[in-house]
C-alpha cells in the first residue's frame, strides 16, 4: 500500500500582527510594533501550499483560530459585551490583548505531536496537542487545535486523539517543532526523534541561561507513552543549551530531518556523536540506513541559520529519491548560507535541489517555511479517510485566495487591534471557512 507525507500548512488568521511576543525568539522580537499585512502573509501561505501541490506531493491546509480570543479576556476578569471586553483589556492591560489576538497558531509545526500508524501500538495515527505553556499567547490555542483536528481526522477507526498535557512547566510541550521521524518509507515502522531543552526533574541535564528552554524531556517521553511507541522505536536527545540562549528556540531552528537523512548544525545537540550512533543503530534494525549531513559552524555560524532560517526548511522526498529543500527567501539573502547551499546542491548527496520561498510577513514575526507545517505520514486508507476539504487542490486554493481577499486587511498596527469590528471581521471569515473546508463547529463563537 502507498503511503504519503502530508504537509498540512497553517492558514495565517486575520489579525496577524507584530506583536514581539515570543521571548527567545530573536525575529519576533526585532520586529515587534511594525505594521502587518494579514492579507500578504495569507497570500504568502498560500502560495507555498498550491507550489507543493503543483509539484505533486499532497498538501492539506489548517485552519487558524478565532482572534481576539475573547474567552481568555473573560476568563482574565474582562467583563460585559466582547466589545466592552476588548476596550476594557485595551485600556488597562494592552498586552493582554495584543496577546489575545496573536495569529501563532499559523505556525502549525507546534499544533501537535503525530505518530504513524506503521509506529503505534494500536495501528493508529495518532495526535497529541501541544499544550505551548510557555507563552500565554500560546497557551490559549490548545482547545481550538484539538477540536479543529478532530475534524480533519475525524473516523475513529485510523485516528487516535489525545489532550494536551497538563498545562505546567514540567510537561512543556511545544509539539513536532521538537519531533520529527526517520523511516525507510513513510509506510513503514521508523524511529521517531524527540528532542528537548532540559528536564523538569533530573538536574543531571543542563539548562540553558538566558532563553527557555520550551520542551522537557518528561513531555516528550508522555508523547511517546501516549502514542504507544516501542522503546525500539523511540531516541530522545538533548538540544544544546548554548543555541537556545542564541535563539533556537525550538529544535527544527537548528535541525529538520526526513527519511533517511537528519540535515542539522554542528552545535544543534549535546552528545551529538553518541545521538547519531542510535539512530543509526534503531533505523538499521527496522531495515534503514540512516545518514546526516552536519552544517560547520566554520560556514554557517548559529547567528547566521538563526536569521536565515536555514533549518526551518522543509526536507521532501522527490520520487526519484533524491530531495527537496524550501527555504525562505533570507537563505539567499545571506551570502555565507547561500554559498553553502549553493555548494551542498553541487556535491551529488541527497539534497539535490533547493527552493525560495518569499514568506517575510511570517519570517519577521519569527517562522518560517517549518514551522508553518504540520507533517502526517497516511498510507492511502488513512488518506482516503481525512476530511477531504482540507486537502488542497487547484479550486481550494482559488477558492481560499478568494476568501482572503474578501476578508483580510491589508494592514495592521496594535492599536487597531483595540476595534471591536475586527472580531466581528474574524468571525465572519472564519464561519465562512468552517463551511468551505467542511469542519462544522469548531470555534467557541459557533458552539455558545
Amino acid at each position: 500500500m502507498k503511503s504519503f507525507e502530508v504537509n498540512f500548512d497553517g492558514l495565517v488568521g486575520p489579525t496577524h500582527n507584530y506583536g514581539g511576543l515570543s521571548f527567545g525568539n530573536v525575529a519576533s522580537q526585532s520586529n515587534s510594533q511594525q505594521a502587518s499585512n494579514p492579507k500578504e502573509a495569507a497570500l504568502q501561505g498560500l502560495e507555498k501550499m498550491k507550489a507543493l501541490m503543483d509539484m505533486g506531493f499532497v498538501q492539506g491546509v489548517l485552519a487558524p483560530q478565532e482572534r481576539p480570543d475573547v474567552g481568555a479576556l473573560r476568563s482574565l476578569g474582562f467583563s460585559g459585551s466582547d466589545a466592552q471586553v476588548i476596550a476594557q483589556a485595551a485600556k488597562q492591560a494592552m498586552p493582554l490583548l495584543v496577546a489575545s489576538c496573536s495569529a501563532s497558531s499559523m505556525w502549525v509545526a507546534n499544533a501537535a505531536t503525530v505518530s504513524p500508524s506503521a509506529d503505534t501500538a494500536d495501528g493508529r495515527v495518532h495526535f497529541t496537542a501541544a499544550n505551548l505553556n510557555c507563552k500565554f499567547h500560546r497557551s490559549i490555542e490548545h482547545p481550538t487545535t484539538s477540536r479543529v483536528l478532530g475534524a480533519m481526522f475525524a473516523d475513529q477507526q485510523h485516528f487516535a486523539h489525545h489532550a494536551a498535557l497538563p498545562a505546567v512547566a514540567q510537561f512543556g510541550d511545544e509539539g513536532a517543532a521538537n519531533h520529527t521521524r526517520f523511516c525507510r518509507d513513510y509506510g513503514e515502522a521508523g524511529v521517531e526523534f524527540f528532542v528537548f531543552g532540559r528536564s523538569a526533574f533530573d538536574s543531571r541535564y543542563p539548562a540553558p541561561q538566558k532563553y527557555p528552554a520550551r520542551q522537557t524531556l518528561e513531555a516528550s517521553q508522555a508523547v511517546a507513552r501516549l502514542h504507544g511507541l516501542s522503546e525500539e522505536g523511540v531516541v530522545f536527545a538533548q538540544q544544546n543549551p548554548d543555541v537556545i540562549d542564541q535563539g533556537v528556540f525550538h529544535n527544527d531552528v537548528i535541525a529538520v530531518g526526513n527519511g533517511e537523512l537528519l540535515f542539522h548544525h554542528q552545535d544543534a545537540f549535546l552528545n551529538t556523536d553518541q545521538m547519531l550512533a542510535e539512530l543509526h543503530g534503531k533505523l538499521a534494525a527496522r531495515g534503514g540506513n540512516f545518514q546526516s549531513i552536519c552544517v560547520p559552524r566554520d560556514q554557517v555560524a548559529v547567528e547566521d541559520a538563526v536569521r536565515s532560517y536555514l533549518f526551518n526548511s522543509q526536507l521532501l522526498s522527490r520520487p526519484d529519491g533524491s530531495m527537496l529543500l524550501i527555504v525562505p527567501e533570507e537563505c539567499r539573502a545571506n551570502p555565507r548560507v547561500w554559498q553553502y547551499l549553493q555548494g551542498l546542491t553541487a556535491a551529488g548527496g541527497p539534497i539535490r535541489e533547493v527552493k525560495v520561498f518569499d514568506l517575510k510577513q511570517s519570517m519577521q514575526n519569527g517562522g518560517g517555511p517549518a514551522c508553518l507545517r504540520l507533517r502526517v505520514a497516511l498510507n492511502e486508507t488513512e488518506l482516503a479517510a481525512v476530511n477531504p476539504g482540507v486537502i488542497m487542490t487547484p479550486a481550494l486554493y482559488d477558492t481560499l485566495t478568494g476568501w482572503v481577499n474578501r476578508h483580510y486587511r491589508d494592514a495592521l498596527r496594535e492599536s487597531d487591534l483595540a476595534d471591536p469590528q475586527l472580531l466581528i471581521e474574524c468571525r465572519t471569515a472564519l464561519d465562512e471557512l468552517t463551511q468551505i473546508l467542511k469542519l462544522g463547529a469548531v470555534y467557541p463563537f459557533q458552539i455558545n
